[in-house]
């Protein structure tokens, strides 16, 4: 038996079977597979927004250290020395306040043996690389590279 139905497009719209040996058939529950496709979609964006926020972070960090190299690498320049400074060797400034320069020198702060001279304050350690750059060297590396000199 075949049930007549002179709208072929309610035909497609109809939540039931239009004939009598149709298969059965529940409506898709739209809002509900809306909600999860954009379930879905959100997931797979935060993964990816995650993702792409670690490498900006990797690449703000790489930018800040540039920037403080090249902040070391003015003060550097700026300062008073008088030798050849030799790649990959640490050297320290000091600021002189006698005459309100920085001075390079490769004495550290516990390295004199009649003590740092009145005038002067210890800014800090700094190495100079391949590139002609310089870079401030960290306690951790003074002591280690101090430790290898012994």
């Amino acid at each position: 038996m075949r049930i007549e139905d002179t709208d072929p497009a309610r035909h497609a719209g109809i939540e039931y079977p239009m004939e009598v040996g149709a298969p059965v058939f529940a409506p898709i529950k739209v809002l509900e597979e809306k909600d999860k496709a954009v379930n879905v979609a959100r997931q797979n964006a935060k993964l990816e927004y995650d993702r792409i926020m670690e490498q900006a972070e990797v690449l703000m960090k790489q930018a800040r250290e540039l920037q403080a190299r090249l902040d070391a690498t003015e003060m550097v320049h700026s300062a008073k020395f008088s030798f050849n400074p030799l790649h990959g060797k640490t050297y320290h400034l000091y600021f002189d306040s006698r005459i309100g320069a920085n001075v390079l020198i490769q004495n550290g702060p516990d390295q004199w043996s009649c003590g740092i001279p009145d005038a002067w304050t210890y800014s800090m350690a700094v190495k100079k690389l391949g590139d002609s750059t310089w870079a401030v060297v960290e306690d951790e590396e003074l002591a280690s590279s101090a430790l290898a000199v012994r």
